[in-house]
């Protein structure tokens, strides 16, 4: 294993009956980086990293984090990684945030201090309601913490701040870059695309359990085309516009009411837009023009948007 990678995967493969959710899969993960691993529903990002995790045995390919194998070096591996699930789960459902961190600090030999860790996630307040009473946001916000008091060295996070509120999302953004400041690498999945493009170092993309495309999120949408989207009532009739178009752009709905005309974007097409626009009495609000998304890239890529 290369001394720079965290994480190496090399021809990953795993099926569950006759599907196969990871097809032969490669790739590599750098120490001291947030990577975030995108994908739409069902592309087999969680299979890769529950084999990464030592959740779940590859049926054929080699998997090492920190030079391990996670199944057969488990005991070793997992005093050095944390794990956070969705939605808080593996938690202790009984089990109150404050005694559940102090007791897994225990377990670790150089943890975070519990009581900055409670105090930057904002759990101060649910300290005494146990786990199963909390809300999404806040269990989410626990099940992050408990990844990270045992100090980790690797640490992969499934949808960190799924259910979490705007300014809380930021602090947890500001928690995860600091941390990745102090040498921990950071794998994450997430749909928001906001998170992936403000956090990551690196960007993977899997679709139909291979890898699809990686870079930076500057790599990615470099070289893409330039857009133009507005917002309008949801569910528009987009066909007279796509004749419209030049031939090779698209159009299409990227989220209800959230339109995105994909081409190269010069004063006739605009014109086109905003006169197609003004046909069907449609106020284009907040029409921009700029460069693709990582959100584009991944609806280009796969022809599936992401969703939670």
């Amino acid at each position: 294993m290369s001394s720079s990678a965290a994480v190496e995967i090399a021809s990953l493969v795993k099926h569950y009956g006759r599907t196969t959710a990871v097809d032969g899969i490669s790739l590599t993960v750098r120490t001291g980086t947030i990577t975030s691993v995108l994908g739409p529903n069902g592309a087999g990002k969680t299979t890769t990293i529950e084999c990464c995790e030592g959740f779940r045995t590859p049926d054929s390919g080699t998997v090492r984090v920190l030079g391990l194998d996670p199944r057969r070096d488990g005991a070793q591996l997992r005093p050095r990684i944390g794990v956070m699930l969705q939605e808080g789960a593996g938690l202790y459902p009984g089990a109150r945030a404050p005694e559940l961190l102090t007791h897994l600090a225990r377990l670790h030999a150089h943890p975070l201090a519990v009581a900055p860790l409670i105090e930057r996630l904002e759990l101060g307040e649910s300290g005494r309601t146990p786990v199963r009473r909390l809300s999404g946001g806040q269990r989410q916000r626990v099940a992050l913490a408990a990844a990270l008091v045992g100090r980790p060295e690797v640490v992969f996070l499934d949808e960190p701040t799924a259910g979490v509120d705007p300014r809380m999302r930021r602090s947890v953004w500001d928690l995860l870059t600091q941390l990745r400041d102090d040498g921990v690498t950071v794998v994450l999945t997430t749909h928001l695309i906001d998170e992936a493009e403000r956090l990551s170092d690196h960007v993977i993309i899997i679709d139909d359990g291979g890898l699809v495309t990686e870079g930076s999120p500057q790599e990615l949408t470099r070289d893409a085309d330039s857009s133009i989207r507005f917002t309008g009532p949801p569910r528009l009739d987009l066909s007279g516009l796509v004749d419209a178009l030049p031939e090779g752009a698209a159009a299409d709905e990227a989220a209800p009411g959230r339109y995105v005309i994909r081409a190269t974007v010069n004063p006739q097409l605009l014109a086109t837009v905003t006169s197609w626009c003004a046909t069907h009495d449609i106020m284009p609000e907040g029409l921009q023009v700029g460069r693709k998304t990582l959100e584009d890239v991944v609806l280009e890529r796969t022809g599936r948007k992401l969703t939670p």
